[in-house]
């Protein structure tokens, strides 16, 4: 009898030990289940706080683009289309980058993240000074140039190396030179040039040109700008000396049209992705008055070509829409020394195909160039838009 009992109570120990143990096992079941969920929560709440926008540095081209979500700025995100979602690596897909420049975005200038002004600010080309003046006895113009100032980068390696040509207009058969200043935005040329035996009567007929070229010793040499002065205006009877600021070449070689670029860059990949969105205003290089643009990309380190990548030829047409991605592996290391060259060429079939305009993006090109360099490493995982003037 008393055996039985102590049988019943150790049945009813064990019983309420198993009771203990599933209870407490059933509790952290439900306490794991909902700090699953908890996490999840958080996962897509912060998925979506940091997903990226597409970021714009420069003015759209259409009215929609001005006058449509002024208040995007900074990093707020964009919304993308239905079944397009952005893609893996953190930024829209192309096509929706130029959807967003043109419909949801606003576009800002490169010298100000408030300027609603129309496509890229003028580019600012330096100035020059120099001394003129006329000896009656000698009947001699004299001409001193003397230096430059603040000129623009016309090289990747972010310089340039500036000479002066000097003319007496109408007459572009005879011209004088000055030196080359060799890498150099801010070159003393201290130069004097005599026109000798010419009559006072005559050098008030002529016009004074000075053209500021960069020098190229493989190819042709890039205009930076000019200045002209008739002499009829100045006072010759003393060396007087002015400061005159630069204005683009007149014979049309200032003015190629302009480029809408992306840039993207994404320190975790330790990638930038050039997107090539649209060109408009591009020079006619046919004969029909029309061209066959397309895109070259060049990725260079300090002055190696590492890679080439290009767009599609769009044939006939001078305000082409390209939507071209190209990614490139740059190391943040590497990232001070690293250049991208982007060239707008004319295809010809029958001819080497011409070039229309360059871009040299990098920390050390020119104003604008510079600005969005540092915008696209200012926002990373974003794209970054800007419209740049093509430059010779």
């Amino acid at each position: 009898m008393y055996l039985n009992r102590e049988e019943d109570s150790s049945k009813g120990s064990v019983s309420l030990s198993v009771f203990l143990v599933s209870l407490a096992v059933t509790v952290c079941a439900v306490w794991l289940v909902a700090l699953c969920g908890v996490c999840g929560w958080c996962q897509r709440k912060l998925g979506k706080r940091n997903k990226p926008g597409v970021e714009t540095a420069d003015t759209p081209d259409s009215a929609r683009g001005r006058g449509e979500k002024k208040a995007i700025k900074g990093n707020k995100p964009a919304n993308s289309p239905k079944g397009h979602p952005p893609d893996a690596d953190g930024h829209s897909s192309v096509t929706d980058l130029a959807n967003s420049l043109t419909g949801d975005m606003v576009m800002l200038s490169p010298g100000s993240e408030d300027d609603d002004g129309e496509g890229p600010v003028s580019e600012k080309l330096g100035r020059i000074q120099f001394s003129i003046g006329y000896s009656f006895q000698n009947t001699t113009l004299t001409v001193k140039v003397l230096k430059g100032q603040d000129l623009p980068a016309k090289d990747f390696s972010g310089t340039s190396d500036p000479f002066v040509k000097i003319y007496l207009l109408p007459d572009k058969k005879h011209k004088l030179e000055t030196k080359v200043k060799r890498k150099n935005l801010n070159p003393h040329w201290n130069e004097t040039f005599l026109f000798e035996g010419f009559p006072y009567e005559k050098v008030r007929e002529r016009t004074l040109y000075l053209q500021v070229l960069d020098y190229d010793r493989f190819s042709r040499n890039d205009p930076i700008g000019e200045v002209s002065i008739p002499l009829n205006k100045v006072e010759l009877g003393q060396l007087k000396t002015f400061w005159k600021e630069l204005k683009p070449c007149s014979d049309g070689s200032g003015r190629r049209g302009d480029l809408l670029v992306s840039l993207c860059y994404n320190p975790t990949a330790n990638t930038i992705t050039v997107n090539i969105i649209k060109a408009r205003h591009l020079k006619a290089m046919d004969i029909g008055g029309t061209s066959d643009p397309y895109v070259k990309v060049w990725l260079m380190h300090k002055d190696k070509r590492v890679e080439k990548k290009k767009t599609p030829v769009i044939k006939r047409c001078l305000n082409p829409v390209f939507n071209e991605s190209f990614p490139f592996d740059v190391p943040a290391h590497v990232l001070r020394e690293t250049t991208i060259i982007i060239t707008v060429m004319d295809k010809d079939r029958l001819s080497r195909n011409d070039v229309i305009g360059k871009i040299y993006l990098s920390w050390k090109s020119g104003p604008a160039e510079v600005k969005h360099w540092k915008d696209m490493l200012a926002r990373p995982r974003t794209n970054v838009a800007q419209w740049h003037a093509l430059k010779a």
